[in-house]
């Protein structure tokens, strides 16, 4: 049984294309029509001529995908980068965007080498320090901040009534900009949301298949031409997206990035390159992580060739102009669901993307900015939907406490004092239900055993978030297709990010043959209703 499913494991490289070249090339086509809108929204929202969200992705596709570790992944700019690389177009330029632009493009640079050492020194385990309630609330803020931008594009506020504003800021703005919104582009904003919303509940597989962006662009194009938007003069000049020639553009700057002056800027500097490098390259891992779930064929990405991968394509995107780049989530989802068998699916989304830069231009340009907003407002309620919230409090009232202060911080500050708040906030409440100094930065402590046809993994009386390497280290040790004995019964704490690491394995173990039983947890209580909320020693056995 087993080597015939190693037989059904497609090929890599030239083999694979010759072998899967109609299954990619259609999930590639298929990911192209999400990937057109979405790079170009992402680029204006993050302050970059929108032109070089599709170098970004174009990149990501016909070059990064020969170095990448991830076979099904789609890289390219993110939503989730938009807070980041925006902030620091404001930080380096102020109001002068395009200086901003070309010193930011000198911080992803950096970034990229960055993430390339990254990737070298094998840190791609390194992403599992971070605590699962303070990512969460990073993405869920970063939602809310996208949200909070995009509502006034979307009912046609001029763009530069907004410059310099805080996220909060914008919040507080959104009823004074739906009372003074452009009817033309509020109804064409309102017409697409509307529409992505009613798709979000079809079921049918064959409408499903249909990227939503694309029906979208199918409404919104025509109705820009029906509402005359390209002439209207009020609107006119940022109505509808402004891509110019790639060729003449490439032509005349090829590099773009700006490293002279960059030591009267030391500390934005050092601050974004700080958060592209580390958040891009988290965001990337747990994509990765996520899609060696949906891979049907069970393959396994390499965490650190793919860190050097996305380092390869955020250099050369720095130099050129382009965004950040990384694993993207939605893309790469969409991918897998289109029937994307091997790495030349990504390749073929970047050449789809190519090929429309070079001849579809005018296409392009009919685009609403209304259309793009809709679409980011989409991506950033899904970031920050209500579920997360209520997920959370389900966790257990300390972990939503931690995933709030990350969401309040990262919005009243900025990324990274948010990022390690939670992360801070996480240390103290494991420290609240029993953990040890010493022992929860120690990656010591659990260890397997084999006795008789039954493996024993043993945590570590401390098996928190903080030494979660030396947890991960020996469940990747144990052989698959045994009888395998998690083992609580040493254990003082096992947080939620543990918790959430233990049942991953638990799950992925089974389904490749093997069986996981729980034993030794009735010294504990849970913190939570779900399964994965943190575990705790009970009050009268700490008193014993």
């Amino acid at each position: 049984m087993n080597s015939k499913k190693i037989k059904q494991i497609p090929l890599d490289g030239w083999a694979g294309l010759k072998q899967n070249l109609s299954a990619d090339a259609m999930s590639g086509f298929m990911v192209f029509m999400l990937a057109l809108p979405l790079s170009i929204g992402i680029a204006k929202a993050s302050d970059f001529p929108p032109i070089y969200g599709l170098i970004t992705a174009i990149i990501g596709g016909v070059i990064v995908s020969f170095f990448s570790g991830s076979l099904l992944s789609i890289k390219g700019p993110a939503a989730g980068l938009i807070v980041i690389a925006s902030g620091a177009v404001t930080a380096f330029g102020g109001e002068d965007k395009i200086l901003g632009w070309h010193y930011t493009l000198a911080a992803i640079t950096i970034a990229g080498i960055l993430q390339i050492t990254f990737g070298l020194l094998k840190f791609g385990k390194f992403s599992e320090y971070f605590p699962t309630a303070a990512i969460h609330g990073m993405l869920a803020a970063i939602g809310i901040i996208i949200m909070s931008k995009q509502i006034h594009f979307l009912v046609g506020i001029n763009p530069s009534l907004l410059k310099g504003k805080e996220p909060l800021e914008l919040l507080a703005m959104i009823p004074n900009s739906l009372v003074h919104e452009n009817p033309h582009l509020a109804e064409i904003g309102f017409a697409c949301l509307a529409v992505l919303v009613m798709l979000s509940y079809i079921k049918n597989r064959h409408i499903k298949k249909i990227p939503p962006p694309m029906i979208v662009l199918a409404i919104a194009i025509p109705l820009g031409l029906i509402l005359h938007l390209k002439t209207d003069g009020e609107v006119s000049n940022y109505a509808l997206v402004s891509v110019g020639n790639i060729i003449d553009i490439v032509r005349e700057n090829p590099i773009n990035a700006n490293f002279s002056g960059l030591t009267n800027h030391i500390g934005p500097l050092a601050q974004y390159v700080v958060l592209f490098a580390l958040i891009g390259s988290i965001e990337s891992l747990l994509t990765v992580k996520a899609l060696d779930g949906m891979d049907p064929f069970k393959r396994h990405a390499n965490p650190n060739k793919d860190l050097l991968a996305i380092g390869i394509g955020n250099t050369l995107s720095g130099i050129l102009g382009g965004l950040p780049m990384i694993s993207e989530v939605a893309r790469s989802s969409a991918n897998v669901i289109n029937g994307a068998k091997t790495r030349w699916a990504n390749f073929f989304h970047g050449l789809f993307l190519l090929i429309a830069l070079i001849v579809a231009v005018p296409f392009i340009n009919m685009i609403p900015n209304a259309a793009l907003a809709a679409m980011l407002i989409f991506v950033g309620f899904k970031l920050a939907h209500p579920k997360e919230f209520k997920h959370f409090w389900h966790v257990g009232k300390y972990q939503f406490f931690i995933f709030l202060v990350t969401v309040i911080l990262t919005l009243a500050t900025d990324l990274l004092i948010g990022v390690m708040s939670g992360i801070i906030m996480e240390i103290i409440v494991n420290f609240i239900h029993g953990a040890q100094l010493k022992e929860s930065f120690s990656n010591k402590g659990s260890e397997v055993k084999v006795t008789n046809d039954l493996i024993y993994l043993t945590l570590a009386p401390n098996t928190v978030f903080s030494n979660i390497l030396g947890l991960k280290r020996n469940m990747d040790s144990i052989p698959k297709g045994f009888n395998v004995c998690v083992d609580f019964s040493k254990t003082l704490i096992v947080d939620h990010t543990s918790m959430h690491a233990i049942h991953k394995f638990a799950e992925s173990y089974t389904e490749s043959g093997g069986h996981i039983e729980f034993a030794g947890k009735e010294h504990l209580d849970k913190t939570g209703l779900d399964k994965n909320s943190t575990l705790k020693i009970k009050k009268q056995n700490v008193s014993n």
